[in-house]
């Protein structure tokens, strides 16, 4: 019972699949905390950027947009064209504002995983309707951890914030006593060192967040031991139907190789422990090849076959053991061996021609040039 309750809980990291497949559907890590001081970054850089023209501008069109002239007060058809051309001016003034801000939107969440782009998580999903569901997330682990993330973010900056206006509230209390020209970039200056504090505030906050929703992230995806097994079988394939499509891929090579024996030039046999059938073709085959082999019941087989379709069998233990082990299927013979096969080839062709024409009859060959490092059964007297 215990090891059923281990192979249910998830204490395996996530496999490359697995992320993969969370990847397609839209499932991956983000960080609100890096996309706001980006995006709140980007506002800050583009105003200092756009200088002091840009705000010279601005006061000029909202000082045209609260002096509206006599004339054009009491004549609808003339004011409304005049503050559309101030809408637009001023919508063309901070269009390259608003591009930066979009383009650093965009792209903020892939300093975290990269280009994606998933229909997957645009598609509906009616389990979120379910209320039940609903109020279970709203006072889920997760909920309860982003809600005091939210708390510690607002005491950290609403801190910084207030401590800003407490270091600065002499130089505050001032500027209603300064000239128009010097409250003003004195005004400027505290709003860019306040903007710094809060954006120093900001980073701590991202520096915690981004490992934080990593590790979250590879929480959440995190496996079982039975979920770990049952990817392996999907990736791998089952193992009974491996064995299977093995089983059934060794039978259509045995059936390939038994009806390559009445092609076969001669069998060269053990004589009961191992059969070997060669072939050679001088115009089409640089070297004899095995079409066929095998031992016990296989080598008894490979005999049979070739006593039915008439072709030659040779004993010839040292060569038909060399040959079993160190040749394939459908090779040449290793050239240690061109001499013994040449001579067997050489009785077998002289043999047919004796069949054929008569005259004096083949003589077999009795000590073939196998050598003895290519013999199995030296291998095993060396080692005994």
């Amino acid at each position: 019972m215990a090891d059923q309750d281990s192979d249910l809980e998830k204490t395996e990291s996530p496999s490359e699949r697995k992320l993969e497949k969370a990847r397609e559907e839209g499932q991956v890590a983000r960080s609100r905390e890096l996309s706001t001081f980006l995006v709140t970054m980007a506002g800050g850089v583009g105003l200092w950027v756009l200088g002091a023209g840009f705000f010279q501008k601005l006061v000029q069109l909202l000082r045209e947009g609260l002096t509206v002239p006599r004339d054009l007060a009491f004549n609808t058809e003339q004011l409304l064209p005049y503050l559309r051309d101030i809408s637009v001016e001023v919508l063309v003034l901070f269009s390259p504002l608003l591009l930066l801000l979009l383009v650093v939107a965009g792209f903020s969440p892939m300093l975290m995983n990269g280009w994606l782009f998933s229909t997957k998580a645009l598609a509906p999903k009616f389990s979120k309707l379910d209320p039940i569901a609903g109020i279970a997330r709203m006072f889920s682990t997760n909920s309860l951890m982003e809600l005091t993330k939210a708390i510690a973010k607002s005491v950290l900056i609403g801190g910084i914030g207030a401590w800003v206006i407490w270091h600065n509230k002499e130089s505050v209390l001032l500027l209603v006593s300064e000239p128009v020209t010097v409250a003003v970039p004195h005004l400027g200056t505290m709003l860019w060192w306040s903007f710094a504090a809060i954006m120093s505030g900001l980073l701590v906050v991202v520096a915690i967040d981004v490992p934080f929703q990593l590790w979250e992230h590879n929480k959440k995806m995190k496996m079982t031991k039975e979920e770990v097994r049952q990817e392996s079988k999907e990736t791998e394939g089952d193992p009974q139907v491996k064995g299977r499509i093995r089983s059934m891929q060794r039978e259509i090579a045995r059936r390939r190789m038994m009806s390559a024996i009445p092609t076969a030039d001669v069998v060269v046999t053990n004589p009961t422990h191992y059969s070997v059938a060669l072939k050679y073709n001088e115009n089409k085959m640089r070297a004899p090849a095995v079409v066929a082999k095998g031992s016990g019941l296989m080598a008894a087989r490979i005999k049979e076959i070739a006593k039915e379709n008439g072709v030659p069998i040779l004993e010839a233990p040292p060569l038909a053991r060399a040959l079993h082990k160190h040749c394939e299927l459908d090779q040449g013979i290793p050239e240690a061996l061109y001499n013994a096969v040449a001579e067997v080839l050489a009785y077998v062709y002289q043999l047919k021609r004796y069949e054929k024409l008569g005259g004096a009859s083949p003589v077999m060959p009795s000590e073939l040039p196998v050598p003895k490092d290519l013999d199995p059964a030296n291998a095993k007297e060396e080692g005994s």
